[in-house]
């Protein structure tokens, strides 16, 4: 910066702010415009989440404020009781006390998104609950709007999940009806917040940019897109999970061993889908032997004309070969075959005057059903597109075919229509971006597991069996394509959302200890480098309307305007029509 350069401040306001990420993306940005630069700062924050207040903090730089946005009846309906006593409405007087009356130049609106989420089915997002939860959207504008209505607010920037545009309509019109009323000119637009910040991961979101008319003439244009990431990467700077946790946040789950076994077997960029291929007969894999991986000889048996090796000082069969192949029978046992079985197509040895089980070979491998169940079919399993038998009083597995093949995912309704394309137990390769990190982000519910080609350094002792299928456990298997399918961690989900630099993973940490709670403020959150991005953005415009300009020549994609226009001046000079110059873009 040379001697001739001018430096103005930004202010910022931030509400239903959550744990402060996007606010941290602004802090980080600053835009020029000629010799003038900007630089921006945060002024406050509210929101209802103590915990989020605390992070919010940390993260942007200023005072936070725990604070419900809501209207009585609002409060009603989501809460299904009355408030405590002391509690009362926000009114725009709490506004500036909460912005440390300071008066911001863009606010920055993140209201909760469960309502409009497709994650929620369409008949519960109808609930009064769901329904007071969505009209915060509504006034939190308004609040925005009616603080500083005597000396607007330059940019209002609202940040939602897409299907905010459908579900949400009627919300929409209204809060479009309020910006015009206070003069602000607004466009509805979706982004992919992964390619406005360079992230590892797609994340499209809805962004309802305004600007005050008077006060920003200057059209507002999109911040240029950029390629995205493989999740590798981000994930690669980040030290392999397992064994004792480096960081809090970086341990993997204890999953049960049949959970492993599914995300060893689902081929990396895809999801359950991949366990369709695998043949499977009664309930095991026939074209796949799992063994524990062993070394040094465990369970190893030694020929009984081979030397052994050195005897430890644990010589046991699940730490070496300890065992050996003796063709020898044991004194007096074994003589007369004790508890043998005839294959069915073989010849009995002589039958003698005792024949249990247990004097000789006096037991058959029989082929044939057992005659009780002769035309019952007892606990036969009909297939999915076979008639059932008749229905009869007593109608159990135990008393015929009363049990179904059901080919569809269990614990899904509605045809499993939300399961079929969801990507649960979905795995991402490690060159693959990741999906949209949300605040319920689980290996079951959708691509939350990744395809790790590093070597993995989980301690212990060798087992000799393996595990239960209901067995909880950490464990590495590799898989089909030689990589470790395993969860992202929760440090490793902050991280796609660039929510640290991941060069510093040791510095980052969030209020609390659950992981559950800090996965839902995570998938909460708004991408920080996103936001840094759409901050240079506004504040490039800001310097703009503070310099006197009205126009300024961009390849970039105006904002606030169709896409069709490429300028277009709206601010009439006295004496004389306003310019248009209008033309579509090459």
């Amino acid at each position: 910066m040379n001697s001739l350069d001018l430096t103005t401040e930004i202010r910022v306001g931030h509400l239903c702010c959550g744990s402060g990420f996007g606010a941290r993306g602004f802090r980080k940005a600053n835009a020029r415009v000629g010799n003038l630069a900007a630089t921006f700062r945060n002024i406050g924050g509210i929101d209802v989440d103590p915990a989020g207040i605390r992070d919010f903090e940390r993260f942007a730089g200023c005072r936070g404020t725990v604070l419900d946005l809501m209207d009585l009846e609002q409060y009603r309906a989501f809460h299904g009781a009355e408030p405590p006593e002391g509690w009362r409405e926000a009114m725009p007087a709490d506004i500036h006390r909460a912005m440390g009356n300071e008066r911001p130049h863009i606010w920055f609106v993140s209201a909760p998104c469960k309502g409009f989420s497709g994650l929620l089915s369409e008949t519960a997002s109808k609930a009064l609950k769901y329904q007071a939860l969505n009209q915060l959207t509504l006034r939190a504008v308004w609040l925005a709007l009616e603080a500083y209505k005597d000396d607007p607010v330059e940019f209002i920037l609202f940040e939602n999940v897409p299907r905010i545009a459908n579900r949400g309509r009627p919300l929409l019109d209204k809060i479009q009806a309020l910006l015009e009323a206070y003069g602000y000119a607004y466009a509805e637009t979706t982004h992919d917040c992964g390619e406005l910040g360079g992230l590892a991961q797609s994340r499209k979101r809805f962004l309802l940019v305004a600007r005050h008319r008077e006060k920003v003439p200057p059209f507002l244009y999109e911040p240029p897109k950029r390629p995205l990431r493989g999740v590798g990467e981000v994930l690669g700077k980040l030290p392999v999970p397992g064994g004792d946790p480096v960081h809090p946040m970086h341990r993997l789950p204890r999953l049960q061993w049949k959970t492993w076994v599914r995300l060893a077997f689902v081929e990396a960029g895809s999801d359950w889908r991949s366990l369709n291929k695998l043949a499977v007969e009664n309930g095991h894999l026939t074209d796949y032997l799992i063994v524990p991986d062993m070394r040094g000889g465990v369970l190893g048996v030694n020929r009984w004309d081979e030397r052994a090796g050195t005897v430890a000082g644990r010589s046991s069969p699940t730490n070496g070969a300890y065992s050996v192949a003796d063709p020898r029978a044991p004194a007096g046992a074994g003589e007369y075959g004790q508890y043998g079985v005839r294959p069915w197509g073989e010849t009995s040895g002589a039958v003698i005057n005792v024949k249990s089980p247990g004097q000789g070979c006096y037991a058959v491998a029989d082929p044939r059903a057992s005659g009780s169940f002769e035309g019952g079919g007892k606990y036969r399993v009909t297939a999915f597109d076979e008639a059932c038998g008749t229905v009869i009083a007593g109608s159990t597995t135990g008393q015929g075919a009363f049990a179904v093949a059901d080919p569809r995912p269990a614990g899904f309704a509605g045809g499993r229509k939300h399961f079929e394309g969801g990507g649960h137990y979905g795995v991402a390769r490690w060159d693959q971006h990741s999906k949209t990190v949300a605040s319920s982000s689980n290996l079951d519910n959708g691509y939350w597991s990744v395809a790790d080609p590093r070597p993995a350094s989980i301690d212990g002792d060798p087992v000799s069996c393996l595990p239960a299928p209901d067995e909880r456990l950490t464990c590495r298997i590799e898989a089909l394509d030689g990589t470790w399918h395993r969860p992202f961690t929760t440090l490793e989900l902050a991280a796609l959302q660039s929510l640290f630099d991941p060069e510093e993973w040791a510095e980052f940490g969030m209020d609390g200890s659950s992981d559950s709670t800090w996965r839902e403020r995570i998938g909460n959150a708004v991408p920080s480098d996103a936001a840094q991005v759409i901050a240079g953005v506004m504040g490039r415009t800001l310097l703009l309307a503070w310099t006197g300009e009205t126009f300024m020549l961009s390849a970039d994609p105006i904002w606030v305007q169709p896409l069709t226009i490429a300028l277009s001046v709206d601010v009439p000079i006295e004496g004389r029509e306003p310019i248009r110059i209008t033309g579509d873009r090459k």
